[in-house]
């Protein structure tokens, strides 16, 4: 990492929840505090902002520690929406939900610096998600958080139950993940090339209910003043070639020249870059390849053959001999 660079923060909301489900589940959270370089005492002050990636990481060690692939999915149907405090009152005053969306995707830096939340607005209305400063391939609780909560909200603001037309994560399913069908209310694709949520344009029309103009405008008149206010730091340039690699693995696209296109750049451009973060290329999509397959293969409803897939492997030939460069073994045989 570059000297100097600051590292994306966020408010905290999910790991302050993560931790008392944790606590109240019986398990022993200082361990896992202590790996993630959090302490008792920035949990107890809600007004620290945590780093995003030790969020990441805490939410991942507990959703292992109770045994919960949906941990943060959970959370977000748990959870008082009014913890996340000034974002969600100023999204609950909002006179229509495609005010709501458009305040969502422009003041969700004031809660999650790692988490880019764009619109998506035409003939249909949504949010995609993207990553700033920390890398995606690490995270699924916090995205499946933010969408549920998106939707809760929609919910309760209009007092109608909306549907979605679309919902998609860029991580692979779990068998637990039909419970999101379910709650959604459309089928969730995953290893998807984006992440993002999807409503019928005429969703964006819908009046919340008990929105107070006079409150509106006081709190659009602090969000703005906060927002200004706040440097946009679009993070070290390694995280966010991991995001383009993860999302473009499956697709057959995590090539160099590609990746750099979509970042703006020129391949040696790219190539200077990350030298100066001490990386290549070829070293960090050899990296999360390796990272990804020993994760995947603890699955076990992803065959070998879907893994190689996702992998961005043309056949199954070429991962097993990869998986032998990096760990001596066939994929089966790590499978044990």
């Amino acid at each position: 990492m570059t000297r100097g660079t600051q590292l994306p923060r966020a408010l905290g909301v999910m790991t302050r929840l993560a931790f008392a489900h944790a606590r109240d589940a019986g398990i022993p959270t200082a361990p896992i505090l202590e790996t993630c370089g959090l302490t008792r005492r920035q949990i107890d002050d809600p007004r620290v902002r945590l780093r995003v990636r030790d969020q990441v990481e805490f939410l991942n060690l507990v959703a292992v520690a109770v045994k919960d692939d949906l941990l943060g999915f959970h959370l977000a149907l748990q959870c008082e929406p009014r913890a996340v405090g000034l974002y969600y009152y100023v999204l609950a005053n909002c006179e229509t939900i495609g005010e709501v969306f458009r305040r969502a995707a422009r003041y969700t830096s004031l809660v999650n610096e790692g988490v880019i939340q764009n619109l998506v607005d035409g003939r249909v209305l949504g949010i995609r998600t993207a990553y700033n400063g920390v890398s995606r391939l690490r995270d699924r609780h916090q995205v499946e958080f933010w969408t549920a909560s998106i939707l809760r909200m929609i919910r309760e603001f209009t007092g109608v139950r909306v549907k979605p037309q679309r919902v998609c994560f860029a991580h692979p399913a779990k068998e637990s993940g039909r419970e999101l069908n379910t709650y959604f209310g459309c089928s969730v694709e995953y290893g998807a090339s984006t992440d993002e949520v999807i409503f019928a344009g005429a969703v964006g029309d819908m009046p919340v209910t008990r929105a107070d103009p006079y409150l509106n405008r006081v709190l659009l008149s602090i969000c703005e003043e906060a927002y200004e206010s706040r440097s946009k730091n679009r993070g070290p340039i390694r995280a966010r070639v991991e995001n383009e690699i993860a999302t473009h693995l499956p697709h057959g696209k995590a090539r160099v020249g590609f990746i750099a296109s979509q970042l703006g750049m020129s391949p040696r451009t790219l190539a200077r870059q990350l030298a100066h973060e001490d990386t290549s290329f070829t070293e960090l999509l050899t990296e999360i390849r390796r990272d990804l397959a020993s994760r995947y293969l603890k699955d076990e409803t992803l065959t070998i053959s879907q893994i190689a897939w996702l992998l961005g492997f043309q056949d199954l030939g070429s991962f097993s001999h990869a998986h032998k460069r990096w760990f001596g073994t066939a994929p089966r045989e790590s499978r044990g």
